[in-house]
């Protein structure tokens, strides 16, 4: 049996910096180290706060992204308690710079139960040519066929859904795409399950020439556990560097506590390449052209916070 989300929060809220990669086994051979640099995050420093007043609220799964006015900083946002039902809007903040100062802006969409959306979860954006790509999950009544949807904007600050409709649909509550170009085509990894209704969770990827129309998923990293809710293999996240792939992927040995599997393949991971754990929930990892950086945020997190990210 899977944890729910708020299983997951409850039993690993308590999870602190200090958690080893010994804590982070959770795949069947996780505890094996592969052959070269571990990845590891220093102290992470809060840098965003979204609560209101004496309301507290909190960004989950988020996106950066550096436009011609600064950067910008996309999430799913709720007020405290956790509600993912209701996760319904996302949060726009700004900053001059990665660090900050950060302030808050009008939500950047809400959902549309036209559009057949239920939620607004894990957006993702990425530019192209002179268009910005917001890829994320708008749910649906069917968790068998979770919607992956897309909006368009020239700005960051104007958003357009697409006007084809979804994207594409998957399950078991497929969602937190992430998108990257990899040699002639795109790549989305998103977490699923290894069929629709249920199984063992997964990071699945598709291609695409055109960010619009996508192959059909192949598993790209499948985990021991099984189930429908949660899961270990949420907020996938790929970098390339020197020749190889690394994945970070969540929340394991906690709700804080994402671990990183290295490849030389980026459509095959295993937990025999786990290379580094992190003390973060959703991690992002940002390159802002000087340094290596890891973003932590969740429920009950007080917003986001960074940590400097090495590779050694």
């Amino acid at each position: 049996m899977s944890l729910s989300r708020r299983q997951v929060l409850t039993a690993g809220a308590g999870l602190t910096a200090g958690a080893g990669l010994a804590a982070a086994g959770i795949g069947t051979s996780s505890s094996a180290r592969a052959d070269g640099p571990t990845v590891s995050a220093g102290t992470f420093k809060r840098i965003y706060d979204p609560s209101v007043g004496t309301q507290q609220w909190y960004i989950n799964d988020h996106t950066f992204v550096r436009g011609d006015d600064g950067w910008h900083l996309f999430g799913i946002t709720h007020p405290e308690p956790a509600n993912a039902e209701d996760e319904r809007q996302f949060a726009h903040a700004t900053a001059p710079t990665l660090e900050g100062p950060w302030t808050r802006q009008d939500p950047a969409l809400t959902y549309d139960p036209g559009y057949g959306e239920t939620v607004l979860w894990a957006p993702h954006v990425i530019k192209h040519a002179d268009t910005y790509y917001m890829f994320y999950c708008g749910g649906g009544y069917d968790h068998s066929r979770f919607a992956i949807n897309l909006a368009t904007s020239t700005d960051l600050w104007t958003w357009q859904r697409h006007a084809g409709g979804t994207l594409f649909r998957d399950g078991y509550d497929a969602r937190d795409p992430f998108v990257m170009r990899h040699a002639d085509q795109w790549v989305m990894y998103y977490t699923a399950t290894s069929y629709s209704g249920g199984g063992n969770h997964t990071v699945m990827a598709r291609t695409s020439s055109d960010l619009i129309n996508w192959s059909e998923s192949q598993a790209v990293f499948t985990d021991a556990k099984s189930g429908t809710w949660g899961g270990e293999t949420e907020s996938p996240y790929v970098v390339q560097r020197d020749g190889r792939w690394y994945l970070f992927i969540g929340p394991r040995g906690g709700y804080v506590g994402t671990d990183v599997f290295v490849s030389d393949d980026p459509f095959a991971f295993t937990t025999a390449g786990l290379c580094g754990h992190l003390a973060s929930h959703a991690a992002e990892i940002i390159n802002d052209g000087n340094s290596w950086w890891a973003s932590h945020s969740g429920w009950g997190q007080g917003g986001v916070s960074l940590a400097p990210l090495s590779w050694s």
